[in-house]
């Protein structure tokens, strides 16, 4: 066991620099905030490698470094990275007002709204009201090829 734990201490730096640089090239390659956090932890255990840290303690490190990355910091860097992030096609009506061409009944599963020019399906959010022809409408969902409305206040 001590020429396991002697080979690793010899090629362990190695190990986690290599460690932490891949994940930082398939971070690069694929931009989706997923290996960013294990890159840290990997680094935290490089450093603690190069001072002589036995194994476990570098693996301990490179876990507890990589979960408290992910935990703190992810949700703030998704906030600012999902900004950057510009809707299309379809997703980007949602939020948008429509205009009622065909009363909306979801009773009766019938119901349009022009929006940009284009004419959609729609359904009320609430099965309850039914929508005249004419009213504006905020675009709240999409489900399929149909849009989800409700009366826009």
């Amino acid at each position: 066991m001590s020429d396991l734990a002697s080979l690793w201490n010899s090629l362990g730096v190695f190990a986690w620099l290599a460690l932490a640089v891949a994940l930082l090239i398939i971070e690069m390659m694929t931009q989706g905030l997923t290996t960013i956090w294990f890159a840290g932890g990997a680094l935290a255990a490089f450093v603690l490698a190069l001072l002589g840290a036995p194994v476990w303690a570098q693996i301990v490190v490179f876990l507890v470094v990589s979960l408290l990355l992910l935990v703190f910091t992810r949700p703030i860097a998704m906030k600012y990275y999902n900004n950057r992030l510009t809707k299309t096609n379809a997703e980007s009506l949602v939020g948008q007002n429509a205009v009622v061409t065909e009363d909306i009944d979801n009773l009766k599963a019938a119901g349009r709204v022009k929006i940009n020019g284009l004419d959609w399906k729609a359904q009320s959010v609430r099965d309850d009201v039914t929508i005249s022809a004419g009213t504006n409408v905020t675009v709240k969902d999409i489900q399929g090829v149909k849009l989800i409305v409700e009366v826009k206040e």
